[in-house]
């Protein structure tokens, strides 16, 4: 299984982004799909996901009026719709995928480690 994270690229401050996770090789049931990013020296940082299958979403607080995630029509692929991008949302955008649990524990679902299969990142960059 291959997740490939597409779409970023440097934008001014109050630009807008699309990112894309598109999935690839085997088939797998994903039960929630992730996006996590990480800036250089801290920790990968939890910023959205979306759940199998009614849709529900998750989102860090700091960017739910901002940001959006939803899955196309009849694919397995995961966008990230990002506005008003400011300064501190620069980072490396990682999506992530996991086969079991649920969008409704939240503590999980922003855990890194309960993914089980990871893209390979795509960087923003937003200048000020």
């Amino acid at each position: 299984v291959q997740l490939q994270a597409s779409g970023g690229g440097l934008v001014m401050a109050g630009g807008s982004l699309r990112l894309s996770c598109a999935v690839g090789g085997r088939a797998v049931s994903s039960r929630v799909m992730g996006w996590f990013r990480q800036a250089p020296g801290k920790e990968r940082e939890f910023v959205a996901a979306i759940g199998w299958p009614d849709d529900s979403t998750l989102y860090l607080e700091s960017v739910k009026d901002r940001f959006t995630i939803s899955k196309e029509s009849g694919s397995s692929t995961v966008t990230l719709q990002m506005d008003n991008l400011q300064a501190e949302d620069t980072a490396v955008y990682y999506c992530a995928a996991a086969t079991s649990g649920s969008i409704r524990w939240m503590v999980a679902t922003m855990t890194p480690s309960s993914y089980d299969y990871w893209g390979q990142g795509t960087l923003v960059t937003v200048s000020s």
